[in-house]
């Protein structure tokens, strides 16, 4: 969120943290840059980034004298927000939290006596599939399933975000409870639905794409000749782990679908290549230019999707 002096008020967002605190330092930069000579005025802004926790990462140039102060242009201040505002109230609070949490039993032996079920989101894809026996998550599978029922022909699909209230709900049940049933009334916006499962994707500890394959893709996808371009992608393909293929290839047969009812839902191959991108594969560590990265991580699912035939066919194909 950006508040200027003159109150006008701008807000960005997007639900990947690296590309928020890409934004974040742009701006910030760019306000280090301005001359002295201009205006207090014209450098007053204040940028917070809201994130799921409590943490507020806050950069604010001083609104009483002509000049920031150099503190403020220098350094980034991370405020914590604590419930109590006096200080005893606060260590009490700790020092009871560490007293809890060193009697606490720990998480494998909860989930060892069934009072705590394996997490979905947040797991290891191999995890989620070894826990199941099977080598797509279920989740997924459902997922699809309930698109497919009802929402091929919605427009926007999957680019339209659903409540994230709802998804959140969603979510939680789906970590909680042995059985989903997607055709309950209360998941009955579609959105909430693809919503969750981009989150899902969004949320595995390595994507679905193994970051020791990052570099791999991101080469192939450079390649000139559209045919040696396609034949090692095709390659890298068949070299990931079984639950990453099989996930991949059941997700990508349905985002054909999709894009085959463009003309009615107005996803096309590329649209969907710029929402499933940064989704499905991204850099472990982030280096050089990201609008770089993220533009291969695009064209990768799009080429993909185009040739998914040649790409996940039998070599007889």
């Amino acid at each position: 969120q950006i508040t200027t002096v003159s109150g006008n008020e701008f807000l960005l967002q997007s639900d990947i943290d690296f590309l928020i605190l890409d934004w974040f330092h742009a701006i910030k930069n760019a306000i280090d840059r301005l001359p002295k000579e201009r205006s207090c005025t014209s450098r007053n802004l204040e940028f917070k980034l809201r994130r799921s926790s409590s943490i507020e990462l806050l950069s604010s140039l001083d609104t009483e004298s002509k000049e920031p102060k150099p503190e403020h242009r220098k350094s980034l201040i991370f405020r914590l927000n604590y419930s109590a505002s006096d200080t005893n109230d606060r260590n009490r609070v700790k020092s009871r939290l560490k007293k809890f949490i060193s009697r606490r039993p720990s998480l494998k032996t909860l989930q060892d006596k069934g009072l705590i079920k394996d997490q979905i989101f947040g797991s290891h894809l191999h995890l989620v599939c070894e826990h199941e026996k099977s080598t797509v998550p279920q989740f997924v599978r459902l997922c699809i399933k309930a698109v497919e029922r009802r929402g091929l022909d919605v427009d926007g699909i999957y680019r339209v975000s659903g409540n994230l209230a709802t998804i959140q709900k969603l979510r939680f049940v789906v970590n909680q409870e042995e059985k989903l049933n997607l055709d309950d009334s209360q998941w009955e916006d579609i959105h909430v639905v693809t919503g969750a499962l981009k989150m899902f994707f969004r949320e595995l500890p390595e994507p679905l794409f193994p970051y020791c394959f990052f570099e791999q893709f991101v080469e192939a996808i450079k390649i000139q000749d559209n045919a040696t371009r396609i034949k090692s992608i095709r390659s890298l393909v068949k070299k990931l782990p079984k639950p990453n293929y099989d996930t991949m290839k059941i997700l990508f047969e349905h985002l054909q679908k999709i894009a085959a009812k463009e003309s009615v839902n107005l996803m096309s191959t590329q649209s969907l290549g710029i929402v499933f991108g940064p989704t499905l594969l991204r850099p472990e560590k982030e280096t050089g230019n990201m609008a770089v990265h993220m533009l291969y991580q695009n064209q990768i699912v799009e080429l993909m999707l185009s040739e998914y035939s040649k790409i996940f066919g039998s070599e007889e194909d």
